[in-house]
């Protein structure tokens, strides 16, 4: 018999006991189905609606609705009669319940309906053990014959299981073991089958594949030595330091850029361990210090400053893992590192060009701002003439872009020393409430402009948090202003503190338009605003928010429900010495 014979015959016998057992079994379950439901839809109704008359029936005196609550449950326990003996026990609480609605202080009828509930109660209980016993010889029939069917299944799936591999394995395994000669390059090797006719043909093609290599094999050597080549030319005209090690950490390669930062020659460095090069040279063991300290495979960056080219240099690190898949084989092998080192010293310093350009913009506006606003309120100042009203119209408009210009310009300064990185943190004892009414009292007017109501839930047990109070006022200031200016009018913006662990944990919540989910992860990002909003801001106080309070050692995210409002979090360190329970 032909393999393909075997294989459909044996496929064949399994998917139809495979049937048949699905067969049988979906039977038994429908049965059992019908059986169950049999107790559910009747009998358990018709105890719901009996508990609920005896419920009603114990508030008939003092809730006029109780009549009619028992009136509607004995309507549809009327129409839900199924066994014997239960019209009758349902006519007798009809009879007894129309005599109590003309008399309903009437006790003796009161005891006569129960009775006749508890009857109709019985009854059902009485049958739903009845089909109880039903389902269950029904259950154990079924276990039996799905039991005896599945022990069959399993017997003819044994027979076949030793059998038939067998007979198709033998002749697999024979060849596989002639290929594996023709992979180590035993070309003279050569496959025969004469009794199978599935693999003749496959065997005459790998017989002349194994020809075909033992002819190339020299040809290929010299092309497979050139592309060498052309890939070391190209890693030693790269602008970048490139480095490639091994799987045993052995240098294979450097290019010229990597040789002059490291001030080693190729001799000193190819075919040498990084680990013995790291010995005697500091930036190889700046350069290598995280390679061994993770099994990872995922890229890992990091920046370095290197004194390069006659001045302080930045590169990124970046480390790529090799991995490749063996000809013949499923799984990956790691076969070694690429370390590379982008030079990002011109952006870093038009980074730092634009951070010093933004800081100085920002502190020069300072001044000319404050002359405007001493100006305005010189001319909010009845003593020295009053305003009509379009030119008090014009004078609030300067206030708000003065204002406006004001918020801009202090994001900015901010913006500039997380920068440059000389942000300061005070982590002293600061009081919780005083930073919450900074932050309200700050929002008032913009709330008052909305009618915007602003409620506070404090735990009592928390007073003390380990903080910069300054800027933890600023981070939870600007989610204020964010909540109002994003909610509707009328709305509440809900502001909350509690304790998680040893950390102090603000919520500020509203319930405007929220946050799109795929912008979620977005809004921390410095500049970003979400896409099509009419909404005034700059991008920053986000940015802004989130490195006040990471620098605090505490976190800030978000979480946010899209039309249905948005809650933003932040932790703060609490101190257990000034916080007792």
């Amino acid at each position: 018999m032909k393999i393909k014979a075997k294989l459909t015959f044996g496929v064949g016998l399994l998917f139809i006991l495979i049937v048949a057992l699905a067969v049988i079994s979906g039977w038994y379950v429908n049965r059992l189905k019908r059986d169950t439901n049999n107790i559910l839809v009747a009998n358990y109704n018709t105890l719901l609606y009996s508990r609920n008359m005896l419920n009603a029936l114990e508030d008939i005196a003092k809730d006029d609705s109780a009549i009619d609550t028992f009136r509607n449950n004995l309507v549809l326990q009327k129409g839900n009669v199924t066994e014997i003996g239960e019209i009758e026990t349902t006519n007798l609480i009809v009879k007894h319940f129309n005599a109590l609605k003309d008399h309903p202080d009437d006790v003796q009828l009161s005891s006569l309906i129960r009775k006749d509930i508890t009857e109709l109660m019985r009854l059902n209980m009485d049958a739903i053990n009845r089909k109880s016993g039903i389902a269950d010889e029904t259950a154990k029939k079924a276990i039996l014959i799905i039991s005896f069917t599945g022990a069959l299944c399993f017997l003819i799936a044994v027979i076949l299981l030793i059998n038939l591999p067998s007979n198709i394995a033998n002749p697999i395994k024979e060849l596989t073991e002639s290929i594996k000669e023709i992979a180590d390059q035993n070309y003279s090797k050569r496959v025969n089958f004469g009794g199978h006719n599935e693999f003749r043909d496959l065997a005459r093609s790998f017989n002349t594949m194994a020809e075909k290599l033992e002819e190339y094999s020299d040809s290929k050597l010299e092309k497979i030595l050139k592309g060498k080549k052309r890939i070391e030319a190209l890693i030693d005209n790269m602008h970048d330091p490139v480095i490639g090690i091994d799987e045993d950490k052995k240098v294979l390669f450097a290019n010229e850029e990597a040789l002059n930062i490291s001030g080693l020659s190729k001799e000193d460095f190819i075919g040498r361990t990084v680990q013995d090069i790291a010995v005697t040279n500091d930036l190889i063991r700046d350069i290598i210090k995280d390679i061994f300290q993770s099994d990872a495979k995922d890229s890992k960056t990091e920046q370095l400053k290197i004194y390069a080219d006659g001045k302080e240099s930045y590169f990124e690190k970046e480390v790529l893992d090799i991995n490749i898949v063996p000809t013949g084989e499923t799984e990956t092998k790691f076969i070694g590192q690429v370390i590379l080192l982008r030079n990002i010293t011109p952006f870093k310093e038009l980074d730092l060009a634009k951070t010093n350009f933004m800081g100085t913009v920002s502190h020069e506006f300072k001044t000319p701002i404050s002359s405007i606003q001493m100006g305005i309120q010189l001319l909010e100042n009845e003593k020295i003439g009053n305003l009509n009203g379009e030119q008090r119209d014009l004078i609030n408009g300067i206030k708000d872009d003065t204002e406006r210009l004001l918020k801009i310009t202090g994001e900015l300064l901010n913006i500039t020393q997380v920068e440059s990185g000389t942000i300061q943190i005070n982590l002293l004892p600061s009081a919780v409430k005083p930073i919450i009414e900074y932050a309200v009292n700050a929002n008032k007017s913009a709330a008052d402009n909305k009618n915007v109501q602003i409620e506070i839930e404090m735990e009592k047990n928390i007073s003390i948090a380990l903080a910069d109070s300054e800027k933890s006022a600023w981070v939870l200031t600007n989610l204020i202003s964010n909540a109002i200016r994003y909610s509707y009018e009328n709305a509440k913006i809900y502001i909350k503190t509690e304790q998680e662990n040893n950390q102090i944990k603000f919520s500020v919540t509203d319930t405007g338009q929220g946050i799109q989910p795929q912008y979620l992860e977005k809004i921390f990002e410095r500049y970003f605003r979400i896409p099509g909003t009419k909404k005034e801001g700059t991008g920053l106080g986000l940015s802004i928010s989130k490195e006040f309070i990471e620098a605090q050692g505490g976190e800030i995210w978000v979480e946010s429900e899209y039309c249905a409002g948005s809650t933003f979090y932040f932790t703060l360190h609490l101190d257990k010495k000034k916080n007792k329970p």
